[in-house]
C-alpha cells in the first residue's frame, strides 16, 4: 500500500488549498478513504471520510461547509477541497485507508497564516 499526498503549502487565512493523494497498492474502489490531520502537540483527528463509491461524505464539525472530500475510482486519487482556511486548520494533512491495519502516506504540511 502506498499513499502519497501533495498540495499543501502556506496560504492567508481565508485561502483555499486542494489536496491530493496517490494511491496504490490495493483496490482503491473497495475501500473508504480519510483525510486526518494532526497539529503541533495535538492529537491525530479525523477530518472527512468518503465512502468507496463516493456516494457518502462525513466531516469534522470543524471543518463542515468549508472542506469538500471527493474521489476519482478511475484515478485512484482522493481529494480535499479546503476553502475558507483558517489559521486552526494549520496541520499535517494525512490520507488514510484501513485495511486490517491503518496505512497512512508521509503527510502535507498545511500552514495558515498572515
Amino acid at each position: 500500500v502506498q499513499l502519497v499526498e501533495s498540495g499543501g503549502g502556506l496560504v492567508q487565512p481565508g485561502g483555499s488549498l486542494r489536496l491530493s493523494c496517490a494511491a496504490s497498492g490495493f483496490t482503491f474502489r473497495s475501500y473508504v478513504m480519510n483525510w486526518y490531520r494532526q497539529a503541533p502537540g495535538k492529537e491525530r483527528e479525523l477530518v472527512a471520510r468518503i465512502g468507496s463509491y463516493g456516494d457518502s461524505t462525513n466531516y469534522a464539525d470543524s471543518v463542515k461547509g468549508r472542506f469538500t472530500i471527493s474521489r476519482d475510482n478511475a484515478k485512484n486519487m482522493v481529494y480535499l477541497q479546503m476553502n475558507s482556511l483558517k489559521p486552526e486548520d494549520t496541520a499535517v494533512y494525512y490520507c488514510d485507508v484501513f485495511r486490517g491495519v491503518r496505512y497512512w502516506g508521509q503527510g502535507t504540511q498545511v500552514t495558515v497564516s498572515s
